[in-house]
């Protein structure tokens, strides 16, 4: 397992050695050493390898992640696993604002609490939280799924397309457009499926709710124009 202390090896030469991995590498296991709080570590990884990153990190770490499952074990910066398309981002502490942002596809694991703004623009990602999440999340949430089992800030949802959005605690208010749904079988079993997914055991579908577009604001109307 080739194991990269960044206090003496340059954060750009960790990352140009993962993304030289061939396809059928044997170096499918590493471990990165002493981050510091570094930014933009990890990134862009198209390779089906596992990363573990000993300490916190700083901006975008695991940002346009593919194939790879990338696990920090410590705290991250803003942006973390931003532009993300497949693989897995797991954070065993607390993520700043922005986690997802924009993410396609995977999943985002964050084991303590998110900032604000978590999962702005997703288009596709799966995010689960099991603390609770800032004002502005999933603001223009276009696909996917966020999943928090604590809390949610203001506006959550605000101007959200097509995304489902499920809170297990108190939401304090919901953004332009969102509004409670009902959960439908086809919703528990989704969410089942995703906490299974991110390891979390004990809790049960039933104790979320689900929030989505009313759909009001997809094309322009004279009535609707205090809340654009």
């Amino acid at each position: 397992m080739p194991a990269i202390d960044l206090s003496t090896t340059p954060l750009r030469a960790l990352n140009q050695s993962l993304h030289a991995l061939a396809e059928g590498s044997s170096e499918t296991e590493w471990e990165v050493l002493n981050p510091d709080g570094r930014h933009a570590v990890a990134v862009g990884i198209d390779a089906p390898v596992s990363v573990d990153i000993r300490g916190p990190v700083g901006y975008y770490c695991g940002g346009m992640n593919k194939q790879a499952t990338v696990t920090v074990h410590g705290s991250a910066g803003p942006g973390v696993a931003e532009n993300m398309m497949s693989g897995k981002v797991v954070i065993k502490g607390d993520v700043s604002q922005y986690a997802g942002a924009t993410g396609r596809g995977g999943m985002l694991v964050v084991e303590g609490n998110a900032a604000s703004r978590c999962g702005i623009s997703m288009k596709g990602i799966d995010i689960v939280v099991k603390g609770s999440i800032g004002h502005m999340s999933a603001f223009m949430a276009q696909t996917g799924n966020l999943v928090v089992l604590g809390d949610a800030g203001d506006a959550l949802g605000d101007s959200i397309y097509e995304a489902r959005l499920f809170v297990r605690g108190n939401v304090q208010s919901l953004g332009a457009d969102c509004v409670q749904k009902e959960m439908r079988d086809e919703h528990l079993e989704l969410l089942e499926d995703l906490l299974q997914r991110s390891g979390i055991t004990g809790v049960k579908p039933s104790e979320f709710r689900r929030y989505g577009s009313a759909r009001k604001l997809y094309n322009f109307n004279i009535d609707n124009a205090d809340a654009y």
